[in-house]
């Protein structure tokens, strides 16, 4: 079983970005059985299509999870769906601020996630880790390549998805003090979160379970 998880370099004030530690520290590892390779992509709306597409042109591993940090989330999010849309916030960092662009054009509105995420989540409450089902991505660069990964393998029997973990305590501290607190979580306790969904992830079988995860808003 191959594994390729991504995550994303350093964008905006922060000269660190979790998911790209995370990815990192599990390239090489074996989770599972499953033999884990790990990219990070480009926070550049033009390159992380091109980078995707490239490392999917010689095979379609079996999961390809990708991440992303979401600054003021306290835990790990298991996200349900990945929107057609781009719609930046900010630039990216090549200065490329998308207004209401197709991720891919006549593509389908929106994708939902190809993992277990009710699994997962279950998975992290047994093993006393902290996190949720999200129900957005956001319109920035973790949806488009969210969507994108989803359209590249579809129908091809990938379990594609993607997490969003919290800003680590570094990051934070290095923008300062603050008006409000932000919150973190140590790069142990995210990295433990995905190792866990990973494992969720190759070794659940059948329907998703049956766990009440909504949100009012």
């Amino acid at each position: 079983m191959n594994v390729l998880i991504t995550g994303f370099g350093p964008f905006g004030e922060d000269e660190e970005n979790p998911s790209g530690e995370i990815a990192g520290a599990l390239h090489g590892t074996t989770i599972a059985g499953g033999s884990v390779r790990s990219v990070v992509l480009p926070v550049s709306s033009d390159r992380v299509a091109e980078l995707l597409q490239a490392e999917l042109a010689g095979g379609t591993p079996d999961v390809l999870l990708l991440l992303g940090v979401a600054t003021g989330r306290a835990a790990p999010s298991v996200e349900r769906v990945a929107v057609n849309v781009r719609d930046f916030p900010m630039p990216d960092n090549d200065g490329r601020q998308a207004v209401d662009e197709p991720v891919v054009a006549e593509g389908p509105a929106a994708y939902l996630s190809a993992l277990p995420i009710k699994a997962i989540v279950a998975g992290w409450r047994a093993a006393g880790l902290p996190g949720y089902v999200s129900n957005t991505a956001g319109t920035y660069l973790c949806n488009q390549a969210f969507y994108l990964a989803r359209h590249l393998t579809a129908g091809t029997g990938c379990r594609t998805g993607f997490i969003h973990v919290p800003a680590s305590p570094a990051s934070i501290a290095a923008r300062g003090v603050t008006d409000t607190p932000i919150p973190t979580m140590d790069l142990t306790t995210t990295t433990s979160a995905i190792r866990s969904a990973v494992e969720t992830t190759l070794c659940h079988r059948g329907a998703d379970v049956d766990l009440a995860a909504g949100a009012l808003d």
